[in-house]
């Protein structure tokens, strides 16, 4: 073997060492990023914004994968965990699903019923009323005669909201007792026992207006009974 070819047996060499070096290094920063970031895992993401108080659905989010050490531990990782809930805020497009943002759509108890009407927006509903608020249901009634007196009730006291739907334009009503417009309503649905959902029935075909009031939490659903009911005259 000549020089030369010594020359080139000892580059060759080197040249072997230097890649087994490289690729030494690699491994080395490979195995410090896995120990630094660790497996990766489900989570799942917002396809688009959410409303308040919707019934979640799984092809609102979509499945994404991060370290499991950058993920919070209330994040959710199955979306079996969504059954049944509602979105408790506006949840917005791009972030991670966590079971803070979610609860579970109220249920109806036993011997309850639902049963859903429509309530005008314009008496300050929309927005406010929200799945498992508790509220009192008025309805106004026109005089049968001419003689008669106009009536404010109290229907239903203490009635539990278990789902408000999306804002709907209605059609007018052409029938002159009741005197609707053309206007816009939201859908409450109730959690009602018979007799109250009667009640709830009657009102909505009859009475000129139902309006909901919400009881604030904690307070007293109850009214008293002189004050079921209401005629201008009691304040003249």
């Amino acid at each position: 073997m000549n020089s030369r070819q010594r020359r080139g047996v000892i580059l060759l060499v080197l040249s072997v060492l230097c890649a087994l070096g490289a690729f030494a290094g690699v491994l080395s920063v490979i195995r410090d990023v896995n120990s630094k970031v660790g497996p990766e895992v489900e989570a799942y993401e917002l396809k688009r914004d959410i409303a308040p108080y919707k019934e979640l659905e799984p092809d609102q989010f979509k499945k994404v994968e991060m370290p499991e050490r950058w993920l919070s531990d209330n994040a959710v990782t199955n979306l079996r965990e969504i059954r049944g809930k509602i979105a408790v805020t506006q949840l917005r497009k791009g972030s991670l699903l966590q079971t803070d943002m979610i609860v579970k759509r109220p249920q109806l108890d036993p011997g309850q019923q639902e049963i859903a009407i429509m309530i005008d927006a314009a008496t300050g509903v929309a927005g406010k009323i929200t799945p498992g608020s508790t509220v009192n249901i008025y309805a106004t009634f026109k005089a049968e005669t001419d003689r008669g007196k106009d009536q404010s009730k109290v229907i239903v006291e203490g009635a539990k909201v278990i789902d408000v739907g999306k804002l709907t334009a209605l059609d007018g009503d052409r029938d002159d007792r009741s005197r609707r417009r053309e206007d816009e309503a939201v859908p409450i649905t109730f959690a009602l026992d018979t007799r109250d959902a009667q009640r709830v029935a009657y009102a909505e075909s009859f009475a000129s207006h139902v309006r909901l009031a919400l009881v604030g939490q904690g307070g007293e659903a109850d009214v008293p009974r002189g004050d079921r009911t209401y005629t201008l005259d009691e304040d003249k």
